[in-house]
């Protein structure tokens, strides 16, 4: 099996800490170059030197500083980060709205979220694709949520923009496949991230619990009976962006330790 991205270069967002995190680091492992999105340059820095770096595979990473709410500003910057080599592998992953009913909902939050998720990932895509398209291989793995086959109690804005972004993926997935890429879907489950320590921390204390205790009750739900950890989502991914997965296009792969009910 050919999991190889010697001579690849992976854009991943979001990788600061987390999921995007966990995807940066498997990549790099199997030999890509990769270059860091998020906010926070010394989270990146730190994440770097986590990285496997290994001289012989003459890997070269680095990060880029910037925020998904502001789409300009992101075109902008990685215009400039074309320039210097193109990408074969993006990973668009973005911190998920704030938790809250549907009806309460304000209609400025669904338009933030828009931008930060579906019209982000639609800039990078115009931007990275023509890099792709003359290689022969592209890989856009977008992580986005098992919602898009349920959807999540108390997450109505979040709900709402996934499936946007899963149904722009598919359509996507169809118009590029004829150039070597391909566009999936990676839906993690509950994954000890610090944005699900924050989103069931905050319902525990609501129920006069501990988050542990939250855990534990969340992980009763799972057939594996625990959370995922970051690396395992990270492998998923790490493997759609592989040669390995070819002939894989346009799915939605859940991640979750079989909690998801449908197929």
């Amino acid at each position: 099996m050919d999991l190889s991205l010697l001579g690849k270069n992976a854009l991943v967002c979001g990788a600061s800490r987390g999921i995007g995190k966990g995807a940066a680091i498997e990549l790099a492992s199997l030999g890509a170059n990769i270059t860091l999105v998020s906010r926070s340059a010394d989270k990146m820095s730190d994440v770097i030197k986590e990285m496997d770096m290994d001289i012989d595979k003459g890997q070269d990473h680095d990060f880029l500083v910037a925020d998904f709410s502001d789409p300009k500003d992101l075109r902008k910057k990685v215009k400039g980060l074309i320039l210097r080599r193109p990408y074969h592998i993006l990973i668009n992953n973005t911190g998920g709205p704030a938790a809250g009913p549907i009806l309460d909902a304000h209609t400025e939050s669904f338009e933030a979220a828009f931008q930060q998720h579906l019209i982000c990932n639609h800039t990078l895509v115009q931007l990275l694709k023509k890099g792709m398209i003359d290689a022969g291989y592209g890989r856009i793995v977008n992580v986005i949520s098992t919602s898009v086959k349920a959807p999540l109690d108390n997450l109505g804005v979040s709900n709402t923009i996934r499936g946007a972004v899963a149904s722009w993926s598919k359509t996507m997935a169809n118009e590029l496949g004829q150039f070597g890429i391909t566009v999936n879907n990676v839906l993690p489950g509950f994954t000890d991230t610090e944005r699900l320590r924050e989103l069931f921390g905050n319902q525990a204390q609501k129920e006069g619990i501990t988050y542990e205790e939250m855990a534990e009750r969340l992980s009763a739900s799972i057939p594996v009976k625990r959370l995922a950890h970051a690396k395992e989502i990270g492998s998923a991914i790490a493997f759609l962006a592989s040669p390995a997965a070819s002939y894989i296009n346009g799915i939605n792969m859940p991640v979750d330790g079989g909690r998801t009910r449908s197929l």
